[in-house]
């Protein structure tokens, strides 16, 4: 790939710099890039979903006995079932799925753990969109063992680390800058996103959106079409063209129904608001399990097992056939279908309402057991199929209140999906056309608007991806004396440098450093990686001056307080913490204290002298 992009840039460099107005140079770099994004994070997306699919056929039906229920346009591998359901597989499964998972992430890229959603927002503005070249491969891996052993998720998380770091992979073998690294990693993001969900304009449109709560990523708008046209195509033949969802003929617009759908989004409200709870308080309490971290994923894993188990039990014998899934083990598409469109098994009447209300507090359940206990499986699929179950709850009840023939329960649940997520993870313009893609009809473009407004503004403090950004930074200069500027966008991510632990000998801090001359400041960390000192460079000249000392004395005999910033600081704040402390450099933590980059002068530096709103205008990026 090196010889081609080597060979593509130096024909490209030939071209006439410009032809009438049109910079070829540019847009060639522009279709080039993109398409190669696409192209990779495609392929890659596809193997993943297959694998999952694969995984779940042989584990789950073949073995299990499991039947799971799937929209429409969900593929099926033509695998005989066993001849009977068997619950203590599904008590098992999940979790040695997800425990083995676990360990190959912890074992091989530890980035790679969780859901990958939000670690893809996180990734992007705290890394400046840099990942190793094993991380979508080795997410491939983990999610393929969680999602195809029952993990209560979807593959939309997983796959937008594994298209974002595709679109990093591809930029570093480019030989990009920064800023372009970053914009083609919200193309692999959108690339990503299109090749599983099918919806190459939304994917396109939510890859721009999702990094902030308040804006769009918008130079990267272009290229992130692209590669998810691109990666459309690509998947086609393994995916095929077909929307996700069945749905009606056609959906009328009736003026007089809009009430209702402004009483829809303010129940998704507390729906979305009861799942980024039950995530968070599965996280607190896998965060106390004994054992280590690589094994919260089974044990959330083992208590799911035991939730599906008892209900595909139940369930199953109420309809005749036990193991029927009714949607709770992953992503759980085909229950969003049954609130869509009914099946034969749904009751009519009040008792309708009552199941479907049922499958959604299930749902909220397994989800939360798999994605709060760290299993790698996204929390984007369950958003939109608890938005449905709502919805379609709701118009069914609306149906037997008043009696309107006109209303249609599977226009509230299709509308219901886009409210809630949309809501929830601050992206209401991408849900709304993702909505229509993924049902292949823009029939309810007005009451989604509505809806998704009304759950936008109400759900403003809750955040399903707690990575997300205020809003860019649009002051067109350096921003520092106007808090314009995080350190997130000045830091250097921290995975090469080096670090110490308190018992780290004087000698092997000395040979470790040497390693890497341009570190100013060096960590030293406990055993879960969480910041307890620095040991400033000067430390250690004075160390290796001192014939003998280095033989005697560890990094906690010669460790400083730790000065810190967070991502999220001004950068102008960090910059005074900086100068007062006597450094040149300030470790960046996260939420738990780990190292996650280093704020330097230098880079502080070039922001103030090359960005500078009176400094001549910088030359264009390809995408810029």
């Amino acid at each position: 790939m090196r010889a081609l992009a080597d060979w593509l840039r130096r024909y490209l460099a030939r071209l006439p710099p410009e032809v009438g107005s049109v910079d070829l140079r540019i847009v060639g770099r522009t279709l080039l890039h993109a398409t190669l994004v696409g192209v990779v994070a495609g392929l890659l997306a596809s193997v993943f979903g297959r694998g999952v699919d694969l995984l779940q056929a042989l584990a789950l039906e073949r073995l299990a006995g499991y039947v799971p229920l799937r929209a429409a346009g969900e593929a099926a591998h033509p695998i005989a079932a066993a001849p009977a359901f068997r619950p203590w597989l599904i008590l098992i499964l999940p979790a040695a799925g997800a425990a083995l998972a676990g360990w190959v992430s912890a074992r091989f890229a530890p980035e790679t753990a969780g859901g990958g959603g939000n670690a893809a927002v996180r990734t992007f503005h705290e890394q400046g969109a840099l990942t190793r070249v094993r991380v979508p491969f080795v997410k491939i891996v983990v999610s393929v063992l969680t999602l195809g052993t029952g993990g209560a998720g979807g593959r939309e998380g997983p796959t937008m680390l594994i298209g974002g770091s595709s679109g990093s992979v591809v930029a570093r073998f480019l030989r990009t800058g920064e800023r372009e690294r970053k914009i083609l990693y919200v193309a692999g993001i959108a690339a990503g996103v299109s090749a599983v969900f099918r919806t190459p304009l939304g994917a396109a449109l939510f890859a721009t959106e999702v990094l902030y709560r308040d804006d769009f990523e918008a130079d990267a708008l272009v290229p992130a079409v692209l590669a998810s046209v691109v990666s459309y195509s690509t998947a086609m033949p393994f995916a095929g063209p077909a929307p996700l969802f069945a749905h009606a003929p056609a959906y009328p617009f009736v003026p007089a129904h809009l009430p209702y759908f402004v009483l829809l989004a303010l129940l998704e409200v507390p729906v979305a608001i009861a799942f980024v709870r039950a995530i968070a308080l599965v996280q607190r309490a896998s965060a106390r399990a004994p054992g280590p971290a690589w094994l919260r994923p089974g044990l959330g894993g083992l208590a799911l097992g035991a939730l599906s188990a008892t209900v595909l039990t139940v369930l199953g014998t109420y309809v005749g056939r036990p193991g029927t899934g009714f949607g709770i083990l992953g992503g759980g598409y085909g229950a969003a279908q049954v609130a869509v469109m009914g099946a034969g098994w749904l009751p009519g009447g009040w008792a309708g309402v009552y199941v479907l209300l049922a499958l959604c507090a299930l749902k909220l359940a397994a989800a939360s057991l798999t994605v709060g206990s760290g299993g790698s499986a996204g929390d984007f699929a369950p958003s939109l199929v608890l938005g449905a179950l709502t919805g379609g709850a709701l118009g069914r009840a609306l149906v037997l209140l008043t009696g309107d023939p006109r209303l249609d329960p599977g226009a509230f649940a299709l509308v219901g999906m886009g409210a809630l997520f949309g809501g929830v993870a601050h992206v209401p313009l991408s849900s709304m056309v993702l909505v229509c893609e993924l049902a292949g009809s823009y029939d309810l473009i007005v009451p989604l608007m509505l809806a998704e407004g009304v759950a936008f503004v109400a759900l403003r403090r809750h955040a399903l991806y707690a990575a997300q950004r205020k809003a860019r930074d649009g002051g067109g200069g350096s921003g520092l004396g106007r808090g314009g500027v995080r350190v997130g966008e000045l830091m250097t991510p921290s995975q090469f440098a080096c670090a110490f632990a308190p018992s780290t000998p004087g000698r092997s801090m000395l040979e470790q450093s040497s390693a890497t001359p341009s570190q100013a400041t060096f960590p030293v960390v406990d055993e879960g990686g969480r910041l307890v000192g620095v040991v400033p460079a000067q430390a250690l000249q004075l160390l290796a001056s001192q014939e003998g000392m280095a033989a005697w004395v560890v990094a906690g005999d010669v460790l400083e307080a730790p000065v810190t910033a967070r991502a999220d600081d001004d950068a102008l704040a960090a910059l005074v913490r900086m100068v007062q402390a006597g450094l040149r450099q300030l470790p960046v933590v996260d939420e738990q204290g780990r190292v996650v980059g280093f704020l330097d002068e230098a880079s502080v530096m070039r922001r103030l002298l090359f960005d500078r709103p009176t400094s001549p205008p910088a030359e264009r990026t390809p995408y810029g």
